[in-house]
């Protein structure tokens, strides 16, 4: 028999590299290419790979262990050096399989039938070699029990001083206990469980390897009879996913309640889900009809575009019984799978860290590959492994990809600075139960939302408000002989709709109102539309509901538009293409009292238009005094837009045209 010894590649220069997984044991038969060993140094891991394919007749290092350039790592006997010593020990390994089978069962298996021709029995699982070390730490579960999981999927993740590593199971089939938990030590040889194999299938699996090169091209058939029997059943049930849809770019948006549960028959446009972003609840409709096998969210989850729902079996398709068979080199853990939920687009380039970071999505914390330097950084920075796009080989966590999330995370808080009071010292804290009895409640979505938006727009407009009023003595009179009239049209003709057209004329006229700061405070969009936001008050927070195209409506259009905003402002109905958009908005207060106030602006519009509750006045005509219906309007608008004299002007118009209302016909 000739065999030869495997050396450390170059490495770049390095010297004295940390082995953190060996990837081969004694008596595997590899390819060219195959990882042998994965190093990991201060600047990067890299995986060392099989110069040529043979059988491994010694590991000659194990985990922890430092290498440098040109040291011994396994000994190979390669492909065809000695056919006839293959023959006799695959002879020998026949003769010894039948005392490992009853060593197996001994060990507290549920022994299947001999001739292997169905059942299923269950095994006990253990810890695997470690190395030498034991009282290991498992830093993370990755299964539970009823869990349906391949060979060489991931059960757990210990971490030692030195090295952390993944524990594979060693079979497929059902996980029926498990007996350790995250925190428990572990030694080489200790049960974590039990789990059901298939009886037949595993005593030919672990019988199989001395036949190895007798049944490749029974297996290449398999797929191929699969696949005709997929065929043939073409009228089965397909499995198909059920994803978020557009969400017009809000993300993270939580799940407010469940419609549906597993096993539920539905019919397309059925709502299965109900979220609520910070201005809007929607329901969610299923895009087909069927029966809902699975369910992947719950209630108080947060999901963004594109997110995984659940899956639906739609009659009339291919089916989609159980998963799709796998080969080894398919086979991935639970959190590789997670990944590749969505198909990543192909870079044309490579992209920094940063921006790979930025272009990242939150992963869930399990099974994150990382080396213990990796780890001890993330610890020390206090980033969540979890939440960093990996880039080193097998997606592991590199040191580069911790530094470049921290960075990415840096740049982010700065602009949050004019949010968190641009250096302004917090409120202390303080015990209010001292001074007698209270009570905690937590603030509703909407509120702390609307609480958000209000102080950022506080913080970074700098902020006037122009005092005036109207006289609406005509229009009152006005508005109340046509109350009857609108509503046979079936609209309620209250002052605001008035208010809304007036907006819109005003606007028209001073066009310097209609228009956002863009964020460089340098540029200016002059906006060609005109939709005016309604602030409504509902019990859950304040709403902006936005009436398009104020400009071209009616009096009766625009009443009738704001009474069905208002109404699905009030149930939490509305779309979000219904908050957004609005160029000037309106806050009344009118029918609840008050003189004035100073309306904060909505960002990023540059103006709002404040109303106080109308009072008659006596008012000098010149001769004498007569009383008059007054309307209090208050004007805030961002001075970086727009100049005080250009505000008095808007507001002394605005009163004009409410005044006398046959302006709008002009």
């Amino acid at each position: 028999m000739s065999s030869e010894i495997i050396k450390v590649p170059d490495i770049g220069g390095s010297e004295d590299v940390e082995i953190i997984e060996i990837a081969v044991s004694e008596g595997d038969v590899i390819a060219a290419e195959d990882t042998l060993i994965t190093l990991e140094s201060d600047k990067a891991s890299m995986d060392v790979p099989a110069p040529k394919g043979g059988k491994v007749l010694k590991v000659l290092v194990k985990e922890g262990d430092t290498v440098s350039e040109g040291d011994d790592i396994i000994e190979l006997e390669a492909e065809g050096t000695d056919s006839g010593a293959e023959e006799a020990h695959e002879e020998a390994s026949s003769e010894t399989e039948p005392a490992e089978d009853t060593e197996e069962t001994s060990a507290g298996e549920k022994p299947a039938a001999a001739s292997g021709g169905g059942g299923s029995r269950t095994v006990e699982i253990k810890v695997p070699d470690l190395g030498g070390s034991s009282d290991v730490e498992i830093i993370e579960i990755a299964v539970a029990e009823g869990d349906d999981v391949t060979a060489e999927d991931t059960l757990f993740t210990l971490e030692s001083d030195k090295a952390s590593m993944d524990v594979p199971s060693p079979h497929t089939g059902k996980l029926i206990t498990l007996t350790v938990k995250e925190g428990d030590t572990v030694s080489e040889g200790d049960v974590v469980g039990t789990m059901e194999i298939g009886g037949s299938a595993s005593d030919e699996a672990e019988s199989a390897p001395p036949k190895a090169a007798e049944e490749p091209a029974e297996q290449a058939g398999a797929p191929a009879e699969e696949e005709a029997e997929e065929e043939a059943a073409g009228g089965e049930p397909e499995r198909k996913e059920i994803r978020v849809p557009d969400l017009s770019g809000v993300s993270d948006v939580p799940i407010i309640e469940i419609g549906v549960a597993e096993g539920d028959e539905i019919d397309e446009e059925d709502s299965l889900i109900t979220l609520e972003s910070d201005k809007a609840s929607m329901d969610v409709p299923s895009p087909y009809k069927g029966k809902l096998v699975q369910l992947a969210v719950k209630e108080g989850d947060s999901v963004s575009e594109g997110d995984l729902i659940g899956y639906i079996e739609v009659a009339g398709a291919k089916p989609a019984a159980g998963k799709p068979s796998e080969t080894p080199s398919e086979r991935k853990s639970p959190a590789a799978s997670a990944r590749s939920d969505k198909p990543a687009p192909a870079p044309s380039g490579t992209p920094s860290p940063e921006a790979q970071m930025a272009a990242h999505k939150p992963r869930d914390g399990k099974l994150v590959h990382a080396g213990p330097a990796v780890r001890m950084l993330a610890r020390e920075l206090g980033v969540d492994l979890g939440l960093v796009r990996p880039s080193g080989p097998k997606e592991r966590v590199l040191k580069e990809d911790v530094h470049a999330y921290v960075k990415q995370a840096i740049g982010k808080a700065r602009p949050s600075a004019a949010a968190d009071g641009a250096g302004i010292p917090p409120i202390p804290e303080m015990d209010f139960s001292q001074f007698g009895d209270v009570e905690e409640k937590p603030m509703g979505r909407l509120l702390k939302m609307g609480a958000t938006n209000l102080h950022r727009s506080w913080l970074n407009v700098p902020h006037v408000t122009q005092f005036d009023e109207a006289d609406i003595t005509e229009l009152e009179a006005f508005r109340k002989s046509m109350k009857a009239e609108a509503e046979a049209q079936g609209a309620k003709l209250t002052p605001l709709p008035f208010l809304v057209k007036a907006c819109a004329f005003a606007l028209a006229k001073f066009p310097q109102f209609n228009v956002s700061l863009k964020g460089d405070g340098e540029t200016l969009v002059w906006k060609k539309y005109v939709h005016i936001g309604v602030a409504v008050d509902t019990p859950d927070g304040l709403m902006v509901p936005v009436v398009r195209d104020a400009d071209k409506k009616s009096l009766i259009e625009i009443a009738t538009t704001m009474a069905d905003l208002g109404k699905k402002a009030q149930t939490k109905k509305l779309k979000r293409e219904e908050m957004t958009g609005g160029c000037f908005t309106i806050s009344s207060l009118g029918s609840i009292g008050g003189t004035a106030f100073t309306p904060i602006v909505n960002a990023p519009e540059v103006a709002i238009l404040g109303v106080s509750k109308a009072q008659m006045k006596p008012i000098w005509n010149g001769s004498d005094f007569e009383p008059r219906l007054m309307l209090p309007l208050s004007l805030s608008y961002d001075h970086r837009a727009i100049n005080g004299a250009d505000a008095a002007r808007f507001t002394a118009f605005l009163a004009d045209v409410l005044t006398d209302i046959r302006r709008l016909l002009l």
